[in-house]
């Protein structure tokens, strides 16, 4: 099987994984948006008691949250630096119900078909070369009745400005070269890419950022960062 990732961004991720849980590092802007993602997700899915899978997990700040709120939890990415981090902010941090692997979801899916309650893919379409194939194998892993969470970038002149000149360049919330706008996905896009592998979506949800308060924020405006939340059919 022929592994969809970009080998320059796992390598790009792996350097930065010893500053994954630092709040104040350049993965601050997750650790901010981390209980807003959290809570709209909870508020469907109901986590509490569910087998979640979190795709691209990176060094565990959603796992790590989900297993808090009662989800049994495996994260799977193919960057082995945060994973290793995850890892241990579990074992220092006694998070018990999450675990870890460094596996594709495509081959994760050959394995575990129909496995899992819940699937997010929070952050990561936007940083692999086959976008849709992450999609049909998240659809593949959840059971019949699951709820799928996705999140990513808009593909637009406001994006561009707002999640690569503004964040990376201007505000430096990001390193700079954190996203490539060709990879950016609508959101028509995306829920095409839902429907394709017989996913129902069911809402979505924008979120905005104010940079002269530091605050974060959910609404209806989709226009920058979007979260797409997805039903499978029974």
């Amino acid at each position: 099987m022929t592994i969809n990732a970009d080998p320059q961004e796992l390598a790009k991720f792996s350097e930065l994984a010893h500053r994954w849980w630092d709040t104040e590092s350049e993965f601050r802007p997750l650790h901010q948006i981390n209980p807003l993602r959290l809570d709209w997700i909870d508020q469907r899915a109901r986590l509490a008691g569910k087998r979640v899978l979190d795709v691209g997990c990176g060094g565990g700040i959603l796992s790590d949250a989900m297993a808090r709120r009662g989800a049994d939890v495996l994260g799977i990415d193919l960057a082995g630096k945060p994973l290793k981090v995850a890892q241990l902010h579990a074992l220092e941090a006694g998070t018990s119900r999450v675990d870890y692997r460094e596996v594709a979801a495509e081959a994760l899916a050959e394995e575990m078909p129909g496995a899992f309650d819940v699937v997010t893919c929070m952050e990561m379409l936007e940083h692999v070369p086959d976008p849709a194939s992450i999609v049909q194998a998240c659809a593949t892993l959840a059971k019949p009745g699951g709820w799928l969470f996705f999140s990513t970038i808009n593909r637009n002149p406001k994006a561009f400005l707002m999640a690569i000149v503004g964040a990376e360049h201007v505000l430096k919330l990001l390193p700079k070269g954190t996203h490539e706008y060709a990879r950016f996905l609508r959101p028509s896009e995306l829920a095409r890419a839902c429907r394709d592998t017989g996913l129902a979506l069911h809402e979505s949800c924008g979120l905005q950022y104010n940079p002269l308060t530091r605050r974060y924020w959910l609404s209806g405006d989709t226009s920058v960062n979007y979260m797409l939340a997805c039903r499978k059919a029974v």
